[in-house]
């Protein structure tokens, strides 16, 4: 279910920027006030100006669950372009990693696998264990690539979040908004559309 929930994120911000014409978005959605929704938050941007379509408690700090890979995705993809690895290098999976339980595909401790195949993992699957070992394949470990999780969060200004995990399982302090969401999502998928080719599978 988790992943889904991701694909459905990042889906939603897609078909928006797909479908509105970028310079009409506001003015033809300004009567956009109630969906309807039973969510506790939720909000709506269109892609290609970042104009809020819809809001509704965007600002309250939630656990954001396995949504949390949208930035794990965006820091392998930042990785790759700065030329820290390639899609074909192997990263080998450690026990840490194998342990993490949830929505996983099953790595062993000591396997190996390509770059490639841990973020096929990620997105399709929503691997908790791909999304570790390749936390640590980056940082070194996942405490120092959390850490670049915030970091990169400020600098999109996400204000009201905090990452305590790079996969999204339920900790104290592990919190985000509907807001927050959007800025990363739009980050994602603007800069490395490539993406759609995994998470648009399901």
């Amino acid at each position: 279910m988790r992943h889904r929930v991701l694909t459905a994120v990042l889906t939603l911000v897609f078909c928006v920027g797909c479908c509105l014409p970028a310079l009409a978005a506001e003015k033809q959605y300004e009567n956009l006030t109630d969906l309807g929704l039973t969510s506790k938050s939720a909000l709506l941007m269109e892609e290609d100006t970042g104009t809020i379509l819809y809001e509704q408690n965007s600002h309250e700090a939630l656990p954001p669950a396995s949504v949390t890979k949208v930035m794990t995705l965006l820091l392998i993809y930042e990785g790759e372009r700065d030329g820290k690895f390639d899609w074909t290098d192997t990263v080998q999976v450690s026990e840490h990693a194998a342990s993490m339980g949830g929505s996983q595909v099953f790595l062993e401790p000591g396997e190996t696998q390509s770059v490639d195949t841990m973020l096929k993992c990620i997105s399709v699957a929503s691997a908790n264990d791909a999304c570790t070992a390749m936390a640590e394949y980056i940082a070194g470990s996942e405490e120092a690539f959390v850490k670049m999780m915030n970091e990169r969060a400020a600098g999109l200004g996400m204000k009201n979040t905090t990452f305590q995990n790079c996969n999204g399982l339920d900790t104290e302090g592990h919190l985000t908004t509907a807001r927050d969401i959007a800025l990363m999502s739009r980050e994602l998928i603007e800069k490395y559309p490539k993406i759609h080719d995994y998470c648009m599978i399901w």
